[in-house]
């Protein structure tokens, strides 16, 4: 039988740790029979879930990591705290004997403290992925996804990725059918259309305080909905095209057009989530010249369609027109 080891750091993330053990305890074989075998391991005997909500006692030990044929590792609370004795050790040693490892959300950042994610492609929570890069300039970090699969090695994003990941791990070993009862029992689709970039915050770059674009700015947000143009834009300023750039890079690190593309999409969005208009009409009033283009733009910036979108983020119960 196929054994998971999931490892329960100190300050593990609840969430992050149950999913594995009841996505894979949840999985059967055409004849009934369990298809993998679950094991908690720890260094410590006794840890603490993240937050001090309550204690876990591990099973086993990091000895069970070598006989594992699929590690697991959970994020914690605090994933820059180094990791304890011996764990990257085990973690390595096991890699090096073919075991398969999967990291989930902040768990990347256990992952990448043994060195085996360097020049490897990765995910983590978005939220997070800036600092992983920062951390560790040799994976190449990517933020859009729900996973990455590497072949060994794989890396899951943020919360409810980490069924995604396992659900595709679990296909991979024992085919569809088994993946679907196991997603069917989790009351998960076997598949989520969109990447990780649907859930991301689309944060307008901001200017400093003060600073000399706050009106404009301002005045962009109000006005996205119209047709406009660079020189527009320079006009309401007071100033050329060209310095407009200029203090656009200063103090956004964007240009003009590319901050009101930004807007626009993050109007749809909220338009997508709060009303019932159809694509058409949020592609007008969010300043889109067609919904053609409306859906290009949306795609490109948050990674899934527009009616994909809403069906995520908007009650189907919910017939209130809240926008203006």
């Amino acid at each position: 039988m196929h054994t998971v080891a999931v490892l329960a750091l100190d300050q593990v993330i609840p969430f992050d740790l149950s999913v594995p053990i009841d996505t894979f305890g949840w999985a059967r074989l055409p004849d009934g029979r369990p298809a993998y075998r679950v094991r908690v391991c720890s260094p410590a005997g006794e840890v603490s879930a993240g937050g001090g909500v309550f204690s876990v006692r591990a099973p086993y030990g990091l000895e069970a990591l070598a006989e594992a044929d699929t590690i697991m590792l959970p994020g914690v609370a605090d994933p820059t705290v180094p990791l304890p004795p011996g764990v990257a050790e085990a973690v390595c040693a096991a890699a090096a004997n073919g075991t398969r490892i999967a990291s989930i959300c902040v768990g990347a950042f256990v992952f990448a403290a043994t060195g085996l994610l360097d020049g490897r492609r990765a995910t983590t929570h978005w939220r997070a992925a800036a600092d992983l890069a920062s951390m560790y300039p040799g994976i190449t970090v990517d933020p859009n996804v729900l996973y990455v699969d590497n072949g060994q090695f794989l890396t899951s994003a943020g919360a409810a990725a980490a069924m995604d990941m396992c659900l595709h791990m679990i296909r991979k070993d024992h085919g569809s059918a088994v993946a679907a009862h196991a997603a069917r029992m989790s009351v998960m689709p076997l598949e989520r259309e969109g990447g990780q970039a649907q859930f991301i915050v689309h944060d307008l770059p901001p200017a400093p305080a003060g600073a000399t674009l706050e009106p404009v700015l301002a005045w962009l947000e109000d006005n996205c909905d119209r047709d406009l143009t660079l020189d527009e834009i320079a006009a309401q300023a007071r100033m050329s095209s060209r310095t407009l750039n200029r203090r656009f890079r200063e103090q956004t690190g964007t240009t003009p057009l590319q901050w009101l593309h930004r807007a626009r999409v993050r109007r749809a969005q909220y338009l997508l989530e709060t009303t019932p208009y159809p694509v058409e009409r949020i592609a007008a009033q969010a300043g889109f010249g067609s919904p053609t283009a409306f859906r290009e733009r949306f795609r490109r910036v948050v990674g899934t369609s527009p009616q994909a979108y809403r069906r995520s983020f908007r009650s189907e119960g919910d017939g209130a027109v809240r926008a203006s």
